[in-house]
């Protein structure tokens, strides 16, 4: 494998900046575009040269996108929050000896793993409670609002508005504090729509994962969603996570399948429990636990044209049908969300019942657990854990208006996530249009993190162009939300774009262009 591999990832006129913040000093990495001047021609053949403002753009690449950053794989890459947490007196760093096992020929760059101390809370929610701003909450409101005020557009989004809507639970910030590397976004109605994509990593390629990782980052994804089902996946996990500068994200039920060779039967709360930790101690930021979902719901799905799509909501729904018991993630959630609140993972309040065919959507199952999830909210956010809540899936244009609305009401706004928000069922291969279509009407409606949903045997066989496609489809979709919501500054590419082909500057045009 080549260790050392430079990466150059964008046109000579799209480099990299570093905009520092006056409260924590926190220094956040933006790409910026330079335009070429406007030149006019007056009748009399005198010529007037005018300066064009550069674009800052959002950039989820890190340091893979800084032309002086040399990439090395088992290093991982740059440390951004490594000293915000050494700065901290409430977080415990175990050594070296107590940390994860794990032998220097398989695994990357050794660090300790940090956990609250006993008694503390370190969640932002907790610091939000405080009227602390952290460093994260300064550097996303940095991050979000792209240099916008430097061109004369104001902006709500500054550092205690970001503190204000964690707070209310209406945003969060997924950043497990054993995730150093992660540049910290928020995700929420407020702010920018983001884009998640499912990701299965290679079961031996270390580089491959890692690359494939890169690819996902230049292209613009957000967040990273690990859908593996192998039991090589832990330490596969582990080294994305060290080359990751985006918040990375499991269903931890996939790992728990994989430890009793694939039977749902099988599984167990301590089980469940261990395998939390040990996503926890690696760094993963957020994680989705399907605790809503009930014995007497299951009811319900009988009369359904699709029963359950959800690979994790089937699961529980095996283990519920052959132990006779509730749920063992809600009998057990108060105990996931202390564990979540040790290491400020967020908690993403999984779906299991979601729709799988617009016949099936907006049925009395999907609404029995959402209901159900408005008392877990509540019980999460007693313990300051920040939280998201997963929508359905397949749902026709007419009915997405009533999800947002519904969610809004039950569980006081906060961050709604929806995988494969598509409108139609006939789309095949093109199913990322249809859920682009879908995901820009939700997201224009309120949602804060779009997806297109893929099953873990589609993406392993998907070429790089097409996963590049869905991406982008999404991309757009949440660019035409943040456009119709107002987002400050959201239409300053586009009317860059347009004034660059109105007068002809045809490189600019083409450099402006959503593309990596």
């Amino acid at each position: 494998m080549n260790e050392s591999k430079k990466k150059t990832l964008f046109h000579p006129r799209k480099g990299k900046i570093y905009v520092v913040g006056p409260i924590n000093k926190v220094r956040v990495g933006m790409s910026q575009i330079t335009l070429s001047d406007t030149v006019q021609t007056a009748p009399d053949g005198t010529r007037t040269v005018k300066t064009n403002n550069p674009v800052t753009l959002y950039d989820t690449s890190g340091s893979y996108s800084d032309p002086n950053y040399i990439h090395v794989v088992y290093d991982g890459i740059y440390r951004v929050r490594e000293k915000w947490n050494f700065r901290r007196k409430d977080i415990a760093f175990a050594p070296e000896t107590t940390t994860r096992s794990r032998s220097e020929s398989h695994f990357p760059v050794m660090l300790p793993v940090a956990k609250a101390k006993p008694d503390r809370n370190i969640t932002q929610m907790y610091y939000a409670k405080k009227r602390i701003i952290t460093p994260e909450m300064e550097y996303v409101a940095i991050r979000e609002n792209q240099q916008v005020e430097a061109i004369g557009v104001k902006s709500y989004i500054t550092p205690d508005f970001v503190r204000r809507e964690i707070l209310a639970g209406r945003a969060v910030i997924p950043c497990n504090i054993n995730h150093p590397e992660v540049e910290p976004m928020i995700i929420g109605k407020r702010f920018l729509v983001k884009v998640n994509t499912q990701i299965v990593l290679p079961e031996s390629s270390v580089e491959d994962a890692v690359n494939k990782l890169i690819s996902y980052c230049k292209w613009g994804t957000d967040t990273l969603l690990d859908i593996s089902l192998h039991p090589n996946s832990c330490a596969m996990r582990e080294w994305i996570i060290r080359n990751s500068p985006v918040p990375i994200g499991t269903s931890p039920i996939y790992q728990a399948l994989t430890k009793v060779g694939g039977n749902p039967a099988e599984l167990s709360w301590e089980l469940f429990r261990d395998t939390m930790i040990e996503q926890a101690e690696q760094g993963v930021d957020f994680m989705a636990v399907h605790a809503g979902m009930r014995r007497q719901h299951l009811r319900f799905v009988g009369s359904r044209l699709t029963e359950m799509t959800s690979l994790s909501g089937k699961t529980i729904a095996h283990w519920i049908e052959k132990h006779k018991e509730e749920n063992f993630l809600y009998t057990h959630f108060d105990e996931i969300c202390e564990i979540l609140k040790s290491y400020d993972i967020t908690l993403f309040l999984g779906c299991g019942l979601r729709s799988g065919s617009i016949y099936d959507s907006n049925d009395r199952a999907q609404f029995a657990e959402h209901a159900e999830m408005h008392g877990l909210i509540e019980r999460a956010w007693d313990q300051y854990v920040q939280v998201m809540s997963e929508g359905p899936g397949h749902v026709p244009l007419n009915k997405i208006e009533t999800i947002i609305k519904e969610n809004h009401y039950l569980n006081k706004g906060l961050p709604f996530f929806t995988l494969g928000m598509t409108p139609v069922d006939i789309a095949g291969e093109f199913d990322y249009v249809a859920s682009a279509i879908g995901s820009a009407h939700i997201a224009w409606h309120g949602a804060s993190l779009i997806s297109c949903i893929a099953m873990k045997d589609e993406l392993r066989v998907a070429g790089e162009m097409d996963i590049r496609a869905d991406v982008f489809a999404h991309k757009i979709a949440a660019h035409s939300a943040d456009i119709a919501k107002g987002h400050p500054g959201a239409q300053v590419r586009d009317n860059a774009l347009s004034k660059a082909r109105a007068e002809g500057r045809i490189e600019d045009f083409h450099i402006l262009k959503m593309s990596p």
